[in-house]
């Protein structure tokens, strides 16, 4: 009784251990986007240096509120940047009259919602999250394992 008790236990942390560590971040794109990005255009249109996507259309960037885990983790593999110093720039583009930030959606689900109903939209999103209404167009930590 006790082996089995043992055994359900450790069966139940691997596959506990196994969802969690096949979550991983990629960047989304509405259906009718590009099949692939690379991390430089992604990270050119969230720092205002591109308003298109690599098949032309405008992009319509989206992202996820401050605080959020999959935002911190977009910021550090896509952008380079900390949350603070994203806020700090994007407020120094709408002073300036350069640019707008991304719009925040509340939530994931929200994120691929407004991505899969926009045209030329971007937005990023857990891979456990993702279903045949977007495009995952990239995969940040494939660029660190090999790719995808």
């Amino acid at each position: 009784m006790r082996k089995t008790r043992m055994a359900l236990l450790l069966l139940i942390g691997a596959l506990s251990f196994g969802s969690i560590a096949h979550a991983e971040l990629v960047i989304i794109v509405h259906p009718g986007g590009p099949d692939t990005i690379t991390k430089q255009q992604v990270r050119n249109i969230y720092l205002n240096r591109s308003s298109q996507m690599p098949d032309g259309q405008q992009a319509v960037p989206f992202e996820l509120p401050a605080g959020n885990s999959i935002r911190d983790k977009f910021n550090e593999m896509i952008t380079e940047r900390s949350d603070a110093w994203m806020q700090s720039f994007w407020s120094r583009q709408v002073l300036t009259g350069k640019g707008q930030p991304p719009t925040e959606m509340s939530s994931a689900s929200g994120m691929k919602s407004v991505v899969s109903s926009t045209l030329g939209a971007i937005g990023y999103l857990d891979s456990t999250l993702v279903d045949d209404s977007v495009k995952v167009a990239h995969y940040p930590e494939g660029d660190l394992i090999g790719g995808h």
